[in-house]
């Protein structure tokens, strides 16, 4: 597999997260995807590696890319504060347990979507949800969930969240 595609949604109101991610070889086109998203950065979407505290970076390396465009020093700091805390913590789990391989963290790389809602007040939900949706849409990229099967027999009684239509 030349990179894996995971997703996931935590938690409620305007601190919800909401995850994309994707996992691959730094060689590959996840790694290109990292380079281009640090290299080519723009108003309102700054993108970021996931730090454990500066100086000390997660691996596999992982870049954070705004799925929203901030618009204000409150919600980048929500972004460069809980939310990095967040995702670095979750990625560095993952390493710990097993779902991302110890010797794979080197040659791997990860590219983070993370939505950080314009009116999201709480840092504490913030990180949890963040770390929440993170960890799960590693688990789910590594498993390869949903399967094939599984979304094929769910897809008629899914209700998305977003969409009640």
């Amino acid at each position: 597999m030349s990179f894996y595609v995971g997703e996931a949604l935590a938690g409620e109101g305007n601190e919800i997260a909401h995850i994309d991610l994707l996992i691959g070889d730094k060689t590959g086109p996840v790694g290109t995807a990292f380079c281009n998203a640090l290299a080519d950065q723009k108003m309102g979407h700054s993108n970021l590696l996931a730090v454990l505290t500066p100086n000390l970076a997660v691996k596999p390396a992982t870049v954070m890319i705004t799925k929203v465009t901030i618009k204000g020093a409150r919600q980048a700091v929500q972004m460069f504060g809980p939310a990095q805390a967040a995702v670095a913590n979750a990625v560095a789990d993952c390493v710990e347990l097993g779902v991302i391989p110890k010797d794979k963290a080197e040659t791997l790389c990860i590219v983070c979507g993370v939505f950080i809602h314009w009116e999201a007040a709480d840092d504490k939900k913030i990180y949890q949800y963040n770390y929440e949706a993170t960890k799960q849409s590693i688990i789910n990229a590594m498993k390869s969930s949903p399967s094939v099967d599984e979304m094929l027999a769910k897809k008629s009684t899914a209700k998305h969240p977003f969409y009640q239509g």
